[in-house]
C-alpha cells in the first residue's frame, strides 16, 4: 500500500533522476543518481553469472568520494591480494593516477609484476570440480557410516540424534553445489510458487485493507502461538498475557514518538514482528529448532575447550578451572575472533551473510545497506557491520544511519558470545536472542525513524569489499586475527576494570549518603536506582509478581548504565540473584542480550564517524534514539520469549559441550 503523503517530501523527479521503486520520498542528489554520470566501468557489482540469475556476491570499492580517518593499506606490501593479480607482468602504472571515482593516488613505483608464481592456484582453478567430487564423497561416505555405525539416535551427538551431522553434510553438500548450479533453480521454482499464491491471494485485497489485514493476520499468530499451549509453573497465561501486552506498549511507544508517523512503512514493521515471532516459535516450541540451535551452542561451547588448551598450554592444567575471568574468558574471545578472521579469508561468512541480508532485503523491503548490516551484526558486532558497508556510509540517509545503529545496540557480536556461555549463560537463549533481534531492530527503526529520503541502495544488496580483506593468506588472516582478538579482550579487561570500580566509588558515595536519610535496608546503591526506574520494564515483559520484579529491573538497570557483561556476571555469580525463577531468570537472559549500554553509543559514534567524518554530526544526533530503539528491540525478543517458552529451565541452565 502508499504510504500516505505528508508535507516534507517530493513526488516528482528531475529528468536527469535515475528511475526508483521508492515513492513519496525526497530526492536524492547523489551523483551516482544522475543519468549524466551513468557509464561503464570494470568493477560491476556482479558477474556474468550473476547476471543470468546466479545470487554471488561481488565485491567492489571506491565507491565514495569521501575520505575516511582508516588508514590505507600499505604500498609496499605486495603481497595482499596476490590472488586477484595476473600471473603475467602488466605495464607500469604512472607515478600519478587521476580516476574520478577512487580520487587521486601515487602507487609504488614498483612494477605490478606478482614476484611468485601460482603453480598450486592454477592447478586447483583448473581441477577444482575433482577436488569439490572428492570432498563431497568424502563427507557422503562419513555421514552414511555414521547412520549404519549408530543409528539415528547417536550417542556420539548429544541431544541432536542424526541431525547434527545431516546438516554439516547439507550446508557441505549446498555450498560445493552451487559453485556449478545457479540458484535459481531453487529461486525461480520458489519465487513462481509465492507468486501463484501468496500474490495472487493478497492482489484480492483492496489496497487500503492490505495493512489492517496484513496485522490482522500477524496479531492472531502471535495470540494462537502464545496462547494455545498449555500452562506451566511459571508460564502460566495470565504471564503471557502481561508479556503481550508488554510488546504492545513498546510498538505504541515507538509509533507515539516516531520522528514521521505518517510516513511509517507498516510493510516492513509488519512482516519483521511476524518474522522474529516465527523464528521465535521454530527456536523454542519445535523440536528441529530446538535441536539446530542446540548444535549451534554446543559448537559455541567446544570453542572454549579448544581455548582452554591454549591456555593449558602457556599456563597450566589446572588454570582453566579456577573460574577465573582472566584465563576463563578472554582467551576463549582471542580464539574466536581469530577463528571468525579466518572465515572470513575463506568467505563462507560472507556468504552467510549475504543469503541472510538478501532474505531481509526481499521480505521487509528495506534498503540493501540496512539489509547487510542488520544481518551481519550477530555475527560480527557493531563497529565491523558498519565497515561491510564502508563505502556507501558516507550516502546514507538520515533513516539509514539510524537503522545501522539500531542493528549494533539490538544484538550482541560473536566475539563476546562465548565470554557470556563461559559465565554460565545458556547458549540456546543467546543465540536465539541474536537471530530474533535482527527483525525485530530494522520494524522497531522504521516504527521511531521511518524513510523520508531516496537511498542510495535500494533495489540492491551489495558487499563492498573493506579493510578485512587484505590477508595473503590464512595463516595471515589468522595471525591478524589472533591480534585483534587480543585488542578486543584488552579492551573488555579494560573497560570492565574500570566500569566496576567506577561502579564501587558511585555506591559508596550513595550509600554514605543514603545513611543521613536513614536509607540502610537495603543500602543506597546505583542498582537500587535503576532498580526501580527499570521495574516498570519488569513487569510489562512478564516477570512474575514474587519479588523478582526489582531484581530484574536491576538488572536491566545495570546492563544500560554499564554494560551486559556487568549484568550477566551479576546474573550468574552474585548471590542476590540466585534464587530468581526460571521464568524470571529466562526474561532477564534475552533482555540482557545487546549491546545497548551508555558506553556502546562512544563506539558507534567513534567508527561510524571514522568511516564517514563528515557524517559525524548526523551520527552524533542520532545515536541517542537509535540507543533507545536497539535497546527496545531486545526486549521485544524477552517478552516474546516470556510468551513462548514453557520449559524454563531448558533454556537457563549452562549449555554442554557436544
Amino acid at each position: 500500500m502508499a504510504v500516505p503523503d505528508f508535507s516534507d517530501v517530493t513526488e516528482t523527479k528531475s529528468p536527469s533522476h535515475n528511475a526508483s521503486a521508492q515513492q513519496n520520498v525526497e530526492e536524492n542528489n547523489d551523483p551516482a543518481l544522475n543519468t549524466a554520470n551513468e557509464h561503464t566501468h570494470a568493477h560491476l557489482h556482479h558477474t556474468a553469472q550473476a547476471e543470468r540469475g546466479r545470487e554471488e556476491t561481488e565485491y567492489s570499492k571506491g565507491t565514495t568520494y569521501e575520505d575516511s580517518n582508516i588508514p590505507s593499506q600499505d604500498p609496499h606490501d605486495q603481497t595482499l591480494h596476490r590472488r586477484h593479480l595476473p600471473d603475467a607482468p602488466g605495464p607500469k602504472v604512472p607515478a600519478a593516477v587521476a580516476d574520478t571515482e577512487k580520487g587521486n593516488f601515487s602507487p609504488d613505483n614498483r612494477s605490478d609484476e606478482d614476484p611468485r608464481t601460482h603453480n598450486f592456484s592454477s592447478f586447483y582453478i583448473k581441477y577444482r570440480i575433482y577436488f569439490h567430487l572428492f570432498i563431497w564423497l568424502l563427507f557422503t561416505s562419513w555421514w552414511i557410516a555414521g547412520l549404519i555405525l549408530h543409528g539415528r539416535r547417536d550417542p556420539l551427538s548429544s541431544r541432536t540424534g542424526w541431525l547434527k551431522p545431516f546438516l554439516l553434510w547439507l550446508v557441505i553438500t549446498l555450498r560445493l553445489m552451487f559453485f556449478y548450479v545457479p540458484i535459481t533453480i531453487i529461486s525461480k521454482p520458489m519465487h513462481f510458487v509465492w507468486n501463484n499464491t501468496a500474490v495472487r491471494i493478497v492482489s484480492f485485497v483492496p489496497d487500503k485493507l492490505k495493512i489492517p489485514a496484513g496485522a490482522s493476520v500477524v496479531v492472531a499468530v502471535i495470540l494462537i502461538g502464545g496462547f494455545a499451549s498449555p500452562e506451566s509453573v511459571d508460564n502460566t497465561r495470565d504471564n503471557r498475557a502481561v508479556s503481550l501486552f508488554g510488546l504492545g506498549v513498546i510498538i505504541f511507544v515507538m509509533w507515539a514518538t516516531s520522528k514521521h508517523r505518517k510516513a511509517i512503512k507498516w510493510h516492513t514493521v509488519i512482516v519483521g514482528m511476524l518474522v522474529q515471532f516465527i523464528v521465535a516459535l521454530f527456536v523454542l516450541r519445535s523440536g528441529a529448532g530446538f535441536s539446530i540451535f542446540s548444535f549451534v551452542s554446543e559448537l559455541a561451547t567446544d570453542l572454549l575447550g579448544f581455548a582452554n588448551q591454549g591456555t593449558s598450554f602457556l599456563t597450566d592444567e589446572t588454570v582453566p578451572a579456577l573460574g577465573w575471568f582472566l584465563v576463563g574468558v578472554l582467551p576463549a574471545i582471542i580464539f574466536f575472533v581469530a577463528f571468525v578472521q579466518l572465515l572470513y579469508y575463506w568467505g563462507t561468512l560472507q556468504w552467510f551473510i549475504q543469503k541472510f541480508a538478501v532474505f531481509f532485503f526481499w521480505s521487509m523491503r528495506v534498503s540493501g545497506a540496512e539489509a547487510v548490516v542488520a544481518a551481519a551484526s550477530p555475527f560480527i558486532g557493531q563497529g565491523e557491520s558498519a565497515m561491510l558497508i564502508k563505502p556507501f556510509v558516507a550516502h546514507l540517509t538520515q533513516a539509514e544511519l539510524h537503522q545501522v545503529m539500531t542493528s549494533g545496540f539490538a544484538t550482541i557480536a560473536g566475539s563476546v558470545l562465548v565470554a557470556y556461555i563461559s559465565l554460565g549463560v545458556n547458549g540456546q537463549a543467546l543465540i536465539s536472542s541474536c537471530v530474533m533481534s535482527i527483525p525485530a531492530s530494522l520494524a522497531i527503526s522504521k516504527l521511531r525513524y521511518p524513510e523520508t529520503e531516496e537511498t542510495l541502495t535500494t533495489g540492491r544488496c551489495v558487499i563492498p569489499d573493506d579493510d578485512e580483506h587484505r590477508a595473503a593468506n590464512s595463516l595471515h588472516a589468522f595471525a591478524n586475527g589472533a591480534w585483534l582478538g587480543l585488542k578486543i579482550a584488552g579492551m573488555i579487561l579494560a573497560t570492565l576494570l574500570c566500569i566496576i570500580a567506577f561502579l564501587g566509588l558511585a555506591d559508596g558515595l550513595l550509600t554514605w549518603w543514603g545513611r543521613y536519610l536513614n536509607i540502610n535496608d537495603p543500602p543506597l546503591t546505583v542498582e537500587l536506582i535503576v532498580g526501580y526506574i527499570c521495574y516498570p520494564i519488569a513487569f510489562l515483559l512478564g516477570v512474575p509478581r514474587n519479588g523478582d520484579l526489582l531484581k530484574v529491573g536491576q538488572l536491566i538497570g545495570t546492563k544500560l548504565i554499564l554494560n551486559e557483561f556487568v549484568a550477566y556476571t551479576n546474573l550468574q555469580t552474585d548471590p542476590a540473584y540466585a534464587d530468581l525463577s526460571p521464568r524470571s531468570r529466562l526474561i532477564a537472559t534475552y533482555a540482557l542480550c545487546g549491546f545497548a549500554n551508555i558506553g556502546s553509543l562512544g563506539t558507534q559514534i567513534g567508527v561510524l564517524s571514522q568511516i564517514a567524518p563528515g557524517r559525524s554530526g548526523d551520527v552524533s544526533r542520532l545515536a541517542v534514539s537509535a540507543l533507545i530503539a536497539g535497546a527496545l528491540s531486545t526486549l521485544t525478543s524477552a517478552s516474546i520469549a516470556g510468551l513462548l517458552v514453557t520449559d524454563q529451565a531448558a533454556y537457563t541452565s549452562p549449555s554442554t559441550a557436544s
